[in-house]
């Protein structure tokens, strides 16, 4: 039976929150810390005598290096078999866009090779002394996106708005069998954040503001991967699950990621721990620490949540992992170095990169008695617990196991056909002109848009790489765009498609359809300042404008990660779809969008609004709010029977203060649109499409700065000149004049790590005729500087733009805006490379 939250239960939810809704931007008035008053539950999972038992056994035999290994957990691009073996670490994982063997397109076997190999050298004693099984943990956060070919759901803002839990279980079934297939045996998801700020840019990983949607969909999910636990609890087909991020992600000031969550403690049970209820009381195994901090201490080193809270108060008897380096974040420590994360309750330490020196110094400090031999003890406990609950200690290695290399599990049809129908039950039609929807298919539709045939776009982060970016659709077999699904029914009913990503058409078609929205983000990389679509890009809104000056009848599929301020483009469509991020299965949109060849509805509009969508780009708005007033409501969402509500009319004017000259971010956090990174040597260019990439001459990798992958690593042979350069798409020119400021410079951080022994160029480039290729090319040498430089100290340089317009760059033809080459050796890690005028430049040449 399909299970809805109701519209009763959302009244009397409101009347329940109303009285603990709690501003973000001032200081909570009620920061008394009760551990009672937070709920005790009862265990999942009833305590096993013989288990435990045998969990003593086990520890008994344990040295305290086999103890702190099973705590410490690396990722799959900085270990080696060698060292899995020399230490035999409790688990490992891969991070958003690090594949096997570092190869994008590895194959299900490809998985489970490098799977069978680390399994293998975890339970070779021949070095440790150890014969424990390690476990492999993964983010499938909407299907097992890291892999090529696999199903990939909608994103969780999608699947809130079609609020089916049992359509929710379904799909982390089928989640956990593509995982299985490639020899994974543990899943970092559920997300389960109440997001109170739009602005964040992990919104679209929490199902909704609602906490009951998010509540019951956390419990559905944790089943759905690994079983009831009454029934096939993590039995063959099933994986461990990890409920996250504890807690209150969804809740920091300004929408900050990683920021401060300053709710009262009576907000953050009622809001933001729902979702922890939900899952802990389905029996989830893990749960992952949250970067955030709660009242300015971060909650990978509170002792209160983690373990008076949660571990004590909440019964939870499994381990708590932390995120991507988030015991670094804690007041004293460092990346290497963190006795107070474990002291607070971290059971597992996630150390992509520094894991050895991790290793040394908690070893030293459990030596020491900085932390506590019998905390050690309750960690390592809590791992095996989990381990011998899932039976790894019995199972067969990764290679022999049932689904192991099956191909055709990921992105089995049937599993599609799921994908599907949650594509559908996800959309949610805001408006709908004049009966517009659905379309007749046997006319002549034009398909326009950037979103139209690209399914990265659709997809969103976490598809293939981190970011979801430098992927084609080609790296999504099997998949369908949106456009294919348009033409494949259309066609079928005797209608016409055209594809034009521009508008341009010959014959004027009988209706467009317009795709457009977000580019593909992920994490702090998705925050925003506002809620304005695009403020300094208005293509799309101008593609709309022309198709309504035509008499062209428009219809919008907005894709997006979260709700916006898009009332120009509402005001220019007759009809609006907010279509979230559907995911592989972009012909679930045709599935509503067009009737069947007899004029009837195949499927109708189900989905409804699990966030508020908003009334000004600076309006932060939920359910509870005292003065509720968005401009769609929680729950909204047309269906082919109602009566439009929204008229061409919405207010387009807004109050922003102008700022033309606000600089230009060319890599700052990631590599920033419009640019593309490429790296070059001789006569040959790439294009990075990957975490790491090589070519004569140069290697590059991203790395951690402040938050991860938020930094490149450049290494350079010798043997050849070689580089590395941001520039726009196709080597088209960009007019970056209006955002450059005056007087400004070229700025960014640097860590030399091999100091150059030959010059060091930076460049500009743009179109024009200073040189032979037709380009303007302005360089300067920098080798003195990083010459100058401490090794391994962050630094930064900023060079005066003078130095470059001198020599013909022109800012109104950008092609390149930053380029770094050598024939000779370096070393150097890059980040927050940008124009500004804030820095006074080290380098000038006046």
């Amino acid at each position: 039976m399909k299970t809805k939250i109701t519209m009763l239960s959302l009244a009397m939810a409101i009347a329940t929150l109303t009285g603990c809704s709690e501003s973000p931007n001032k200081t909570s008035v009620d920061a008394a810390r009760q551990v009672k008053n937070w709920p005790a539950l009862t265990p999942a999972i009833q305590t096993d005598s013989n288990l435990e038992e045998r969990i003593r056994s086990i520890l008994a035999k344990m040295t305290l290096e086999q103890k702190i290994a099973q705590m410490i957990q690396p990722e799959i691009r900085n270990i080696t078999v060698a060292e899995m073996r020399e230490y035999g670490f409790g688990s490992y994982l891969n991070g958003g866009g690090a594949f096997p063997y570092n190869n994008k397109h590895a194959t299900p076997a490809d998985w489970v090779k490098l799977a069978e190999a680390l399994y293998q050298a975890s339970i070779d004693d021949s070095l440790d002394g150890s014969t424990i099984p390690t476990m492999w943990g993964t983010d499938a956060v909407h299907g097992h996106n890291n892999v090529i070919g696999a199903t990939l759901f909608p994103h969780n803002i999608g699947l809130g708005a079609a609020n089916n839990p049992d359509l929710i279980e379904k799909i982390a079934q089928i989640t956990a069998k593509e995982v299985l297939a490639t020899g994974i045996d543990w899943i970092f998801a559920p997300t389960v954040a109440v997001v109170r700020d739009d602005r964040w840019g992990r919104t679209y990983e929490g199902y909704s503001e609602h906490p009951d949607i998010v509540k019951a969909y956390s419990s559905a999910i944790v089943k759905g991967l690994q079983g009831d636990p009454k029934a096939d609890f993590l039995g063959k087909n099933r994986v461990i699950s990890t409920v996250k991020h504890f807690v209150g992600d969804g809740g920091t000031v300004d929408g900050d990621d990683q920021g401060d969550n300053i709710a009262s403690e009576k907000a953050l049970i009622a809001l933001h721990a729902q979702g922890y209820v939900g899952g802990l009381e389905a029996g989830a195994q893990s749960v992952m620490a949250s970067f955030n901090s709660w009242h300015g201490e971060k909650v990978h080193g509170s002792h209160y949540l983690l373990t008076q809270v949660l571990k004590e108060r909440m019964n939870f008897d499994g381990f708590v992992v932390s995120d991507w380096n988030g015991h670094g974040q804690i007041k004293g420590c460092t990346n290497d170095s963190c006795a107070e994360a474990i002291n607070a309750g971290i059971d597992i330490v996630m150390a992509p990169n520094d894991w050895k020196a991790l290793y040394n110094n908690t070893l030293a400090q459990a030596k020491s008695g900085a932390i506590a031999q019998s905390r050690i003890d309750d960690a390592v406990s809590r791992i095996l617990r989990v381990k011998l609950r899932a039976g790894l200690f019995e199972k067969p290695s990764p290679a022999n196991r049932p689904l192991a290399g099956n191909s055709e599990i990921i992105g089995a049809e049937s599993h599609r056909k799921v994908a599907r129908q949650a594509v559908r039950e996800s959309l949610v039609l805001l408006k709908n002109k004049d009966q517009l929807l659905p379309l007749k298919p046997n006319q002549h539709i034009l398909l326009a848009g950037d979103g139209t045939d690209n399914i990265g776009k659709q997809s969103g982060g976490w598809s293939i790489t981190w970011q979801g970016t430098n992927n084609t659709n080609a790296d999504f077999p099997g998949a369908t765009s949106i456009y294919d699904g348009i033409k494949q029914q259309a066609e079928a009913a005797g209608g016409t498609v055209t594809l034009s990503t521009s508008g341009d058409f010959e014959d004027k078609p009988d209706v467009a359809i317009v795709v457009f929205g977000e580019d593909p983000y992920a994490e702090g990389h998705g925050d925003r300042a506002t809620l304005e679509y695009k403020p300094s890009d208005k293509s799309d809104l101008a593609l709309l404008k022309r198709f309504k000056q035509a008499g062209i009848p428009t219809v919008a599929v907005f894709i997006s990660g979260r709700p916006m301020w898009v009332n120009p483009e509402l005001n220019a469509s007759d009809a609006f779809v907010a279509a979230w991020l559907p995911g592989s299965e972009g012909i679930g949109i045709s599935d509503v969008l067009l009737a069947d060849k007899n004029g009837q509805v195949k499927y109708d509009f189900t989905g409804k609004l699990s966030y508020s969508w908003p009334k000004t780009p600076t309006q932060i708005v939920n359910y509870q709010d005292k003065n509720y007033d968005p401009l769609l409501p929680y729950g909204f969402g047309l269906r082919y029977s109602d009566q439009n509500v929204l008229a061409d009319n919405l207010p387009e004017q807004i109050q922003t203060q102008a700022n033309l000259a606000g600089g230009v971010d060319l890599l700052v956090r990631s590599i920033n649109k419009p640019w593309q990174g490429h790296l070059y040597s001789s006569a040959e260019n790439q294009l990075i499409n990957a975490n790491t990439h090589t070519l004569g001459g140069i290697s590059y990798r991203t790395t951690d700065k402040e938050i991860q992958e938020d930094a490149i690593q450049l290494l350079f042979d010798g043997s050849r000149r070689s580089g590395f350069r941001l520039a726009s798409e196709s080597y088209f020119r960009e007019d970056i004049s209006p955002s450059v400021p005056t007087d400004s410079a070229l700025t960014f951080k640097v860590q030399v790590d091999a100091a150059p022994d030959k010059p060091v160029w930076v460049a500009m480039s743009c179109e024009g005729e200073a040189d032979a290729n037709g380009s303007c090319t302005a360089k300067v040498d920098i080798a003195k500087q990083l010459q100058a430089m401490p090794l391994a100290k962050w630094q930064s340089l900023s060079i005066d733009l003078n130095c470059f317009t001198a020599q013909g760059m022109d800012f109104t033809k950008t092609v390149v805006p930053f380029e770094l080459s050598t024939a000779g050796i370096l070393e150097v890690t890059l980040s927050e490379i940008q124009i500004s005028s804030e820095a006074s430049p080290t380098l000038s040449c006046n």
